[in-house]
């Protein structure tokens, strides 16, 4: 008997109670105003990785592909995709 993995969408999982405490004891701060720990040592993390001077979280695929077309056109360009895609 095989158990079905569910991978459709974080919305569909069930963290368990490890996760769950995790997340209770997790030290947390206002990341608009850069002072989320966690996500800062995330960022420096990352930049450090792949050897830049910083990097940046985005909270889903949706927000960074939006982000990267902002930063690489001006307002009244035109991109083209094809049909399936996420933009």
């Amino acid at each position: 008997m095989s158990k079905l993995i569910d991978l459709r969408s974080d919305t569909v999982t069930r963290p368990s109670d490890a996760m769950r405490k995790a997340m209770f004891d997790a030290e947390v701060g206002d990341d608009v105003f850069g002072d989320d720990p966690t996500i800062n040592h995330f960022q420096e993390y990352v930049a450090d990785l792949l050897g830049k001077e910083a990097a940046m979280y985005m909270p889903s695929g949706t927000m960074t592909n939006q982000v990267g077309i902002a930063v690489h056109t001006t307002p009244g360009d035109e991109i083209y995709c094809e049909v399936g895609c996420h933009i």
